[in-house]
């Protein structure tokens, strides 16, 4: 390919550490790779979204991408524009999204690049769920469960991989719904505290949430809500900067998502200057920090 390739990482929500990381990550790796990159964030609203990729899409001449990575808002994954950025010859890469079309998509467009790049959400399901059972003190327990967007794969698989893990124990998940941000998971805990106002106790053993993020704002509530529930345990999602919040103390734990944008600018990379086909699908491996054993010894 004699022009340089040219990729657009859509991403959710600058004001987000995560999202601040992967769009570092494809910067990084893309001129690793002999790419050029333009990152784009969509202020969490699919609207806007939806609005920013049609713009690319309607892009012509060189400074057309050859392939869109994204995030979408939305959980469907945003099937419509994805199908008018492949009709323009644009690839398209879905990051930790997980839909039907793929597979059609890519039966109906060899020439460019279709595929997901995601962590195993299941996996990141099921490694909080092990945190939880470790930190949990013994019979059937309360755990407020803040997840992210319901309409999402990621969110779904996450608490479906919980349920997996705690299956058996007795413990109990008071499921409430944020939606990835601090100010949602802010919003949450409010909410939940408000639902238990009239109860003589409001006892929590843990707060687990779907990512770092809701985990700070819900550590707010708690903090402002007294003693005892400051002190709850408290877990999250994307062990951000070396999973810097749990060895700060202010998470008790985390599972350490790695950044999905620079692996997939890497593939359609070399698929763009190579012409090979890159996979449907690519599944990272999450990790707990810290690892099971020892958070059962914090007990």
């Amino acid at each position: 390919m004699a022009q340089k390739p040219k990729v657009v990482v859509a991403l959710l929500d600058e004001s987000q550490e995560f999202q601040r990381l992967q769009a570092d990550d494809a910067r990084s790796r893309a001129a690793e790779s002999g790419v050029s990159v333009d990152v784009v964030f969509a202020e969490n609203s699919a609207i806007f979204q939806i609005q920013q990729l049609y713009k690319v899409i309607q892009i012509t001449g060189e400074q057309r991408p050859h392939a869109i990575l994204v995030e979408t808002v939305a959980g469907g994954g945003l099937e419509r524009v994805a199908r008018a950025a492949v009709r323009a010859g644009i690839g398209w890469v879905l990051l930790n999204r997980k839909v039907p079309y793929i597979a059609s998509l890519r039966e109906e467009n060899a020439g460019v690049p279709v595929m997901t790049v995601s962590t195993d959400q299941l996996e990141i399901g099921r490694l909080q769920g092990r945190q939880i059972r470790a930190l949990v003190h013994g019979g059937a327990q309360d755990v407020v469960y803040v997840q992210g967007p319901s309409d999402t794969s990621a969110a779904q698989e996450r608490l479906q991989g919980a349920r997996e893990a705690l299956e058996g124990s007795g413990i109990d998940l008071k499921v409430v719904d944020g939606q990835w941000t601090e100010a949602s998971g802010e919003q949450a805990m409010e909410r939940w505290l408000r639902l238990k106002r009239f109860e003589k106790e409001t006892r929590i053993d843990v707060v687990a949430c779907q990512n770092d993020a809701m985990a700070v704002g819900a550590r707010r509530v708690l903090a402002a809500a007294g003693p005892e529930l400051a002190r709850v345990p408290l877990t999250g999602v994307d062990g951000l900067d070396d999973a810097r919040l749990v060895r700060k103390g202010e998470l008790t734990a985390t599972v350490i998502v790695p950044s999905n944008t620079g692996p997939a600018v890497k593939l359609v990379a070399d698929a763009l200057r190579n012409g090979t086909r890159v996979p449907e699908r690519l599944l990272l491996p999450p990790v707990s920090f810290p690892e099971i054993d020892t958070l059962a010894r914090l007990r």
